[in-house]
């Protein structure tokens, strides 16, 4: 059932990214009065599952679910079939995209990135109408903070409150992740009690390549909330069930003697124990009380703890339609900045590792279908389509408005066969990228590391 999700989720997202972005294209190209020949929704070769034609212009939906098109006429893009060759050695005919100035056929092919980004930043408009702004501030976590093993080997513990990192304004754990990963920040202050329970800043430096270092880990947490580990729940027919001496409300404080107060250090005692015997204490109605149990192959023994919102008070951001709108705009544009800086990870090995294709796409829109997260990450992949397509790559739409800025400086146009290659250079050298990236895709999704 989850399979369905994720794809159903992945498929109509793209289905929606795309048909406007097609429609980006499409509409001011109408506008102009070149004539539209094809729109179709993902590829129809070899064939198309629908097609219907009105007016010059046939509307499908095609076979192959990569994206989709608009073929214009007269125009050098990458299907170049025999009629549209034999087309580009006429005169161009008024209707023609070739035949139109270059400011209008500029407008046309930055159209569908303009879709994108406005979309992005309307949805996420909506989205804060709709459902606000929930998240836990910093100075909300009681207990600190439980930092990874690579943030630990940085200077970080158990237990520190993070009150500023260079180069942001955070508000959540999430700001401080992206300040470090996307932003490079190399300075974090946090405070920490020292050995007589004063309180004290600290400043710590982290390394110069940590933004690899994190990548290299794949570590996808750097810091979680801090919280006591009470039982919520006993989950049937896992190693604790079938101990039969758990409850609700139990406190567990150690497990094989070492102390576990805190969830994340239950999770990190049993980590390394599986398919082992453990002892773990707990204290019941002010007594302790010791249950032997087993950790599965998992590395879990089958306890639920209390919701971390029962520890925590969260801040709930609510907005109106109009002031939904400014605030859509401004999270979407950090959202924005983050998707380029980003870029610059690709230039390491490690971040290479991390490109992911349609697999990580629908695990990235989560295993239940939540209408909240279906929009955030619409949105996100909206901006980030956005970007990708306006990079200057023959047969992406940067591409092409390369060439017509070639064109407006020398005010002339590119020679067709050079058009006409690098269009096909182009498509070659994206369905590389496809293939390699959903095949590195299917190699981490069969090893585990996806």
């Amino acid at each position: 059932m989850e399979i369905l999700i994720y794809a159903g989720q992945l498929i109509l997202g793209l289905s929606i990214l795309v048909a406007l972005h097609e429609f980006g294209h499409f509409l001011p190209a109408k506008l102009f009065g070149m004539r539209v020949e094809k729109f179709f929704l993902f590829f129809d070769a070899p064939y198309a599952l629908v097609k219907k034609k009105i007016g010059d212009t046939v509307y499908g939906i095609g076979c192959l679910p990569f994206g989709g098109y608009v073929k214009i006429s007269g125009m050098v893009d990458e299907s170049m079939d025999a009629e549209q060759k034999e087309r580009m050695q006429r005169p161009p005919e008024p209707w023609e995209f070739r035949a139109k100035p270059v400011w209008q056929r500029l407008i046309v092919m930055v159209g569908g990135v303009t879709v994108n980004l406005l979309l992005g930043f309307a949805i996420y408009a909506m989205v804060l109408f709709v459902w606000g702004r929930e998240y836990l501030p910093l100075q909300n976590l009681t207990y600190g903070i439980t930092p990874s093993e690579l943030m630990k080997s940085e200077g970080f513990r158990d237990g520190d409150k993070i009150v500023g990192v260079e180069g942001r304004n955070p508000k959540t754990l999430e700001d401080i992740s992206l300040a470090i990963l996307i932003d490079g920040a190399h300075e974090v202050t946090v405070e920490r009690e020292d050995s007589a329970g004063n309180t004290e800043k600290k400043k710590i430096l982290l390394s110069a390549n940590i933004q690899e270092q994190i990548l290299e880990n794949n570590d996808k947490a750097l810091f979680s909330p801090r919280f006591p580990f009470y039982v919520d729940s006993v989950m049937a027919g896992n190693n604790a069930d079938k101990a039969g001496s758990f409850r609700k409300g139990d406190r567990i404080i150690e497990v094989n003697g070492t102390p576990t107060r805190y969830f994340q250090d239950f999770v990190t005692a049993i980590k390394g124990r599986k398919d082992q015997h453990v002892e773990v204490t707990l204290l019941r109605e002010g007594h302790e009380v010791r249950i032997p149990v087993e950790v599965n192959a998992d590395g879990i023994v089958g306890l639920q703890p209390r919701s971390p919102s029962e520890y925590f008070t969260f801040a709930t951001e609510k907005y109106t339609l109009l002031s939904s709108i400014p605030a859509g705009v401004r999270h979407g544009w950090q959202r924005l900045k983050d998707n380029v800086s980003s870029f610059k990870l690709l230039g390491s090995k490690a971040g290479m590792k991390q490109m992911g294709g349609l697999i990580a796409m629908s695990k990235a829109y989560g295993p239940r279908w939540v209408w909240q997260r279906f929009w955030e990450m619409t949105a996100f992949l909206s901006l980030a389509l956005a970007v990708l397509n306006i990079l200057p790559i023959p047969a992406l739409d940067g591409g092409h408005v390369a060439f017509l800025l070639y064109e407006a400086v020398a005010r002339k146009p590119a020679n067709p066969k050079v058009m006409e290659y690098a269009q096909m250079a182009g498509m070659v050298f994206l369905l590389t990228v496809i293939i390699a990236v959903n095949g590195h895709d299917i190699v981490k999704l069969v090893t585990g590391g996806l």
